[in-house]
């Protein structure tokens, strides 16, 4: 039986490391290392960040995204088109579309999207929230930013019922070729949706 190379303390910093996205046993060993190694460099400024993250993170009371005040910075920035809600499922999605640049307008964030195998119903996402603001006379559009899962399109299917009676327009991300693209490469899913979405040239 191998025995103990570390005390209790240490231990415990692995196993929370290994909790993290993308971290095994292993990752998260060595990333225990390099923070013990640079405790006055990286550990106790990263320690200091955590407790001020704990402290004054909050959760967006308009659009669900996280932020240190609430309403958060997106939604009180009036630089910003609020004919446009963008809806997506996570903060992950809201923050990749804010590094891409891909749109000015404003953003609602579900938590998830509709999954019956795991438990989770409409009324686990923010969606009735969703239904009030598309009722804002300001809003014009809402672009259903989801996942092109099967999660994700009966999500998609399930607001836009909703939204029948708000005078909206309701959109979506377009599916096909990325971007540097080839053919050659693609499932034929994206190939499909690809040539039922294809436009003029």
């Amino acid at each position: 039986m191998p025995t103990a190379v570390t005390g209790p303390e240490i231990e415990r910093l692995i196993q929370l490391l290994a909790r993290l996205p993308g971290l095994g046993p292993r990752s998260a060993r060595r990333a225990a290392l390099h923070l013990i190694k640079k405790r006055e460099a990286l550990m106790a400024p990263l320690a200091s960040a955590l407790q001020v993250a704990i402290d004054r993170i909050r959760v967006c009371e308009t659009c669900g995204n996280i932020d240190t005040r609430s309403p958060c910075t997106i939604c009180t920035d009036v630089r910003r088109d609020p004919s446009i809600i963008v809806v997506v499922a996570d903060v992950a999605d809201l923050w990749a579309l804010e590094r891409a640049g891909a749109t000015n307008g404003f953003y609602h964030v579900l938590g998830a999207t509709l999954s019956p195998l795991d438990g989770v119903g409409p009324q686990d996402l923010t969606i009735d929230a969703l239904v009030a603001r598309a009722h804002d006379s300001r809003v014009t559009e809402i672009v259903l930013a989801l996942n092109a899962t099967v999660d994700g399109q009966t999500t998609a299917h399930y607001i836009t019922d909703l939204l029948g009676e708000a005078n909206v327009k309701v959109t979506r991300l377009a599916h096909g070729v990325p971007v540097g693209g080839e053919l050659d490469y693609l499932d034929e899913g994206t190939l499909s949706a690809a040539m039922r979405q294809r436009t003029l040239f």
